[in-house]
């Protein structure tokens, strides 16, 4: 292959998307690379809007009268007292103080979690078998 070729080559890739180009003429082989290099990446910034503004206020205000029931334990979550048992609780369950909520297992020991008021499951905020951090939230409960 000609030096000629070759910069025609070049020429060619410089004019399209083509990154890369590999050629076998005569037995000799050429490859071809063009790495592009970005000079500058706009990211859009989302402004939010009046509506989405005020619905983030009203969530924050039903979150901070919601109760958090926390992990006291690093473990594993479980929401039922065995797999072929029902869960302890579901969303929308009315549940008093002391109820049980789930189990953390750790280190083989089963630790109870309980409800530490009156009232009815928002959310349960951990899947079933997946490990848990000490202090990490496991339900909200809106207190009656």
């Amino acid at each position: 292959m000609e030096l000629e070729e070759l910069k025609e080559l070049i020429e060619l890739l410089k004019e399209t998307d083509v990154t890369e180009l590999q050629i076998e003429k005569d037995g000799t082989k050429v490859k071809i690379k063009r790495e592009k290099i970005l000079s500058s990446i706009e990211i859009p910034v989302h402004k939010p809007s009046v509506i989405q503004e005020k619905a983030s206020v009203e969530t924050e205000d039903e979150t901070q009268r919601l109760v958090t029931i926390t992990s006291p334990i690093v473990g594993t979550f479980y929401r039922a007292p065995s797999p072929e048992a029902n869960p302890f609780v579901e969303v929308g369950a009315t549940v008093i103080k002391g109820q049980v909520l789930c189990i953390v297992e750790a280190m083989k020991l089963m630790n109870e979690i309980e409800s530490d008021v009156d009232g009815i499951i928002v959310k349960i905020l951990v899947e079933n078998g997946q490990p848990v951090e000490y202090g990490e939230p496991l339900f909200l409960i809106e207190p009656v």
